[in-house]
């Protein structure tokens, strides 16, 4: 009986210890979100004048009606939305055909076009910022939109190559050649049969396609020169950078409100997403 009540206590000493760890993870967690909450809905429009206790103030719409009546905050979310959105269609489009091409077919020079992929994946994109500039400079691309999605696009191709050849291997051969029997060409196939099958991996990519490029920063600073081109990363930093200190419950809310087509995104694409992490979607 002695043992079992040491047992007891000591289940009971570690399941306390793990609870309080938790909830200072948890607060640790979820304090700053609630505090850029409460200054969003301040009247204030300075930080040091807000509460350190999220919502003791009067809650206000004043920051969400000086952000879109001062500041051109609409119009750099809509340009980040069109790049995004614009990022993750050709991303997905040009990726999956790519990646079904490398998994099923055998052509010359195969091995070393996916080896080469990989190298360029290799080197920081950094490396590669003032050839990029020069690039779009000769295009005239500079300070537009698709310039940026030039930019995000090409980029992404090589790594999420990789990844969907990599998906498609698991994806069985003998649906494809089920549907070849049924009369349907390759790219009926991969259309209506090897793309439902790989859903899970498909959708993975279109939520990392589209929060990269959501709040990237280097690339639209470079590129962009007017505020109306602008994408909310940019526009959002120079709200508080070199100015007085009355923007940032203002920044709060445009904050706040970046999050929401991550939000619905996830929420969406949740199931799908957890599959294809699991690794499940595509096998039998």
């Amino acid at each position: 009986m002695n043992e079992k009540n040491q047992k007891s206590n000591s289940f009971s000493v570690a399941v306390f210890f793990l609870t309080v760890i938790l909830i200072i993870q948890v607060f640790l967690v979820l304090y700053p979100l609630a505090f850029t909450i409460s200054a969003s809905f301040s009247e204030s429009n300075s930080l040091a004048s807000t509460s350190i206790v999220p919502f003791k103030q009067k809650i206000s719409l004043f920051q969400y009606t000086r952000l879109f009546t001062q500041t051109n905050y609409f119009h750099w979310y809509m340009n980040t939305l069109i790049i995004a959105t614009s990022n993750t269609i050709i991303t997905v489009v040009v990726c999956s055909l790519c990646g079904y091409i490398f998994s099923r077919f055998s052509f010359p020079f195969k091995k070393p076009v996916m080896a080469s992929m990989i190298i360029l994946q290799m080197f920081p994109s950094f490396i590669g910022m003032i050839a990029t500039y020069v690039i779009l400079w000769k295009l005239n691309a500079l300070n537009t939109l698709w310039g940026l999605v030039l930019v995000y696009s090409t980029g992404s191709i090589p790594f999420n190559s990789w990844l969907m050849k990599g998906y498609f291997d698991t994806v069985p051969r003998d649906i494809a050649e089920a549907a070849y029997i049924d009369g349907a060409t390759p790219l009926g196939a991969f259309l209506k049969v090897v793309v439902p099958a790989a859903k899970p991996q498909i959708v993975f990519l279109a939520l990392t396609s589209f929060t990269g490029p959501w709040m990237d920063f280097i690339f639209p600073r470079l590129v962009l020169r007017t505020d109306s081109k602008k994408t909310l990363a940019v526009g959002l930093f120079e709200m508080i950078n070199g100015r007085a200190a009355d923007h940032f419950t203002m920044f709060a809310a445009g904050a706040l409100l970046v999050a929401i087509p991550f939000t619905i995104l996830f929420v969406l694409g949740q199931k799908s997403l957890l599959q294809s992490l699991a690794g499940t979607g595509g096998k039998e």
